[in-house]
């Protein structure tokens, strides 16, 4: 009896300097109240971030933090964006912070995306309207990247940081190189849109420009799908804005951007490209031998010199 006894009471001893631990690891690590702004970048996952508040002192210890955030149930619940945390909270308050709205956002813009694409996306992310951001958006200029935008940031800023950040990247050594092609900065763009949609690969790009280059030069069609889908606009049934499978009968829409019926370049451009299709563009070889280009499912491409070529190619690669 006695036994059981010194081991009820070994084993409550030991209760109760687990649990006072267990307590003090959690609580705040001083009283300073000054706050500091974390940074979460997109796919950091609990351990990283539990490193990184441990050294700016906002807890006590990583793997107290670890096991709380698991215990309930939060460990993949963590937001992404800044916070605003202190050393004064408990790693109970640190994790509820870090699991509600940031105070800054990350949003990613995929590169060829519409601008209505990206309307949604910032929607979805932080509220802005759709029709507020077309409104100071401009097709071509809204360069695709990920930013970290402040929760309240309206769809003005939005639009002009994106703008400032294209101005940045199609540098006056790009502007230099697209009119040593013959184009002008803004022509530029709009083929740059295309081949963005035309192409998968960086080394494909350049092939494509350089075709699409060639075409306007002998003054051929550019016959782009890419154009006859960002006139046939939103797909509800694909509930996308590029229709994925065009008809004989999609070629022949009429529109300014269906550069099957117009020569030349349509009159804006048709997506926000990336660097790399500007790049492509501003390095193009328009004497290129091939006319013709061909992309298969699995983005494998297949160039021609002459129409025959290219229509066999389509039979060896539907």
């Amino acid at each position: 009896m006695r036994k059981l006894l010194s081991i009820f009471l070994i084993v409550s001893f030991l209760g109760v300097v687990v649990w006072g631990w267990w307590n003090n690891q959690l609580s705040a690590p001083s009283f300073r109240k000054e706050t500091k702004k974390i940074v979460i970048p997109k796919g950091t996952g609990l351990s990283t971030v539990s490193s990184q508040l441990k050294k700016e002192n906002l807890i006590k210890s990583e793997l107290a933090f670890k096991l709380f955030a698991r215990q309930k149930g939060l460990a993949d619940k963590l937001q992404t964006g800044t916070f605003e945390l202190s050393s004064s909270m408990s790693a109970e308050e640190v994790l509820k912070t870090l699991t509600s709205n940031p105070k800054e956002v990350w949003v990613t813009f995929l590169e060829g995306w519409r601008v209505e694409e990206m309307a949604q996306k910032l929607g979805e992310q932080l509220g802005i309207k759709k029709e507020d951001f077309l409104e100071y958006a401009k097709e071509g200029y809204m360069f695709p990247d990920t930013y970290l935008f402040p929760d309240e940031v309206t769809a003005a800023r939005v639009a002009d940081i994106m703008k400032d950040n294209f101005k940045n990247k199609y540098s006056a050594e790009l502007r230099s190189k697209i009119k040593s092609q013959g184009l002008t900065e803004q022509e530029g763009v709009v083929l740059a849109s295309i081949v963005e949609r035309e192409a998968r690969s960086d080394i494909a790009r350049t092939e494509v420009a350089g075709i699409l280059l060639k075409r306007l030069k002998i003054n051929m069609g550019l016959n782009a799908d890419a154009t006859i889908q960002y006139a046939l606009g939103y797909q509800p049934k694909e509930r996308s804005w590029w229709k994925r499978n065009l008809t004989y009968d999609d070629l022949k829409i009429d529109s300014v951007y269906n550069t099957y019926i117009h020569a030349g370049l349509p009159p804006t451009p048709i997506c926000n490209p990336s660097l790399s299709s500007l790049k492509a563009v501003a390095n193009a070889n328009s004497s290129t031998p091939y006319l013709y280009y061909l992309h298969d499912s699995k983005g494998n491409s297949y160039y021609a010199k002459t129409l025959e070529g290219h229509n066999q190619n389509i039979a060896n690669h539907p």
